[in-house]
């Protein structure tokens, strides 16, 4: 025993240390050297198998007296440390899946899940695809789906008719048998499910004809899955016992479908409201004027501010997608109005911009009036004009 570290010293803690101080000390310590964590690491099992000794002599207040009083020599008439007396469950009770390890491997066990209990189905998932235009609107849509039903010939039992299935002799029932073994740590247990009946405390020595055993038939049906509006691409549907049969008389699990909304070369959406861009021409932007808007509603008449920049946006109420829950709240739709550029025009109309251009500010920097586009009509320049206008005074 000489050799031994102190207990305190290997969990870390000081010798006055109350029992919550010694629980989180070796949790940590349990679940960084765990033989699982570590497969093949002798050092971490030894440093394990020590924590856990540590633990067990600490954690008892009769044992813990005696050591504080004689140290390791207190236990060397009882044949070392025993795992197998101890409850790890307590420790790694709400850690989710360490608790079951700790249980099943120092012989605690854990609950079995009855395997005659009722048990619910389980869920199916597919989808469907559908326009955006039906995405606002709402639609309905079929789907096509081999379901099970019971076998109406051995009315879910899977054993031939006139016989019945019998309690597996291996698990008797339970459907799960425990395997013991030596290991490092003492006499280990685990716990698996019945080889013989998989798990179900069945055997069915004469199968059903028409269900092979399983208790189930297969046949393809359509469901008419119903798409609210407002539904967003990637959500899903529930319908209520579409899934797979329960068992043991379980309620049917649910059918889960999933859907795709299409794009929309005129739309976008985010969230609860829907943007959008229109091209207006510059005379609309700087005189104004109706614009006509494509909505998901359809069309309507946005009339346009004299000034108009472009890029400005512009809100409709109460144009946007309609909420899943409740069809009468609706978001918005933003307009954002993009000045045309046009990219062909007559000589004409390039002749009345540069006029334009000219009482606007001479962005173009020509400093004179255009010629007209008619050749045989000549007008005097602009100087011509002001001297006349000054002279004339």
């Amino acid at each position: 025993m000489a050799d031994k570290r102190d207990y305190y010293e290997v969990l870390g803690v000081d010798r006055n240390a109350d029992e919550e101080t010694l629980k989180k000390a070796y949790r940590k310590l349990a679940k960084k050297y765990h033989p699982d964590m570590n497969p093949g690491d002798d050092s971490a099992a030894e440093k394990f198998k020590e924590a856990s000794e540590a633990y067990a002599i600490l954690s008892d207040p009769q044992k813990r007296q005696q050591y504080d009083q004689f140290g390791h020599s207190a236990f060397e008439q009882g044949g070392g440390f025993d795992a197998s007396g101890f409850d790890f469950s307590d420790i790694f009770g709400g850690m989710g899946g360490m608790g079951d390890i700790f249980s099943d491997l120092f012989g605690g066990g854990r609950r079995q899940r009855n395997p005659n209990a009722p048990m619910q189905g389980a869920n199916l998932r597919t989808r469907v695809s559908i326009s955006f235009a039906d995405s606002i609107s709402g639609c309905t849509r079929n789907v096509e789906m081999n379901l099970k039903d019971e076998c109406t010939n051995c009315h879910g039992t899977g054993a031939k008719p006139g016989t019945a299935p019998k309690i597996c002799p291996k698990c008797h029932g339970t459907g799960s048998v425990t395997i013991r073994q030596q290991s490092l740590f003492g006499m280990m247990q685990s716990t698996q499910p019945c080889p013989d009946c998989r798990g179900t405390g069945k055997i069915i020595e004469q199968r059903c004809p028409n269900c092979s055993g399983s208790g189930y038939t297969s046949s393809r049906k359509t469901i008419e899955v119903t798409i609210p509006a407002g539904i967003d691409d990637g959500q899903s549907i529930r319908i209520r016992g579409k899934g797979e049969p329960g068992l043991n008389g379980g309620p049917r699990g649910d059918l889960l479908v999933e859907v795709r909304v299409a794009s929309d070369p005129n739309f976008v959406r985010q969230d609860m409201d829907i943007f959008s861009n229109v091209e207006i021409s510059f005379a609309q932007a700087a005189l104004g004027g109706d614009l006509r808007v494509k909505t998901v509603d359809g069309d309507v008449i946005y009339t346009v501010r004299p000034g108009t920049q472009s890029g400005t946006r512009v809100r409709l109420r109460g144009k946007g997608v309609p909420s899943v829950r409740n069809k009468d709240i609706r978001g918005d739709h933003y307009v954002t109005l993009i000045i045309r550029t046009p990219s062909r025009m007559s000589e004409e109309a390039k002749d009345a911009l540069r006029r334009f251009d000219m009482l606007t500010g001479n962005s173009l920097g020509s400093g004179q009036e255009p010629p007209a586009s008619d050749p045989k009509k000549k007008k005097k320049s602009f100087r011509a004009k002001m001297k006349e206008a000054f002279e004339g005074e």
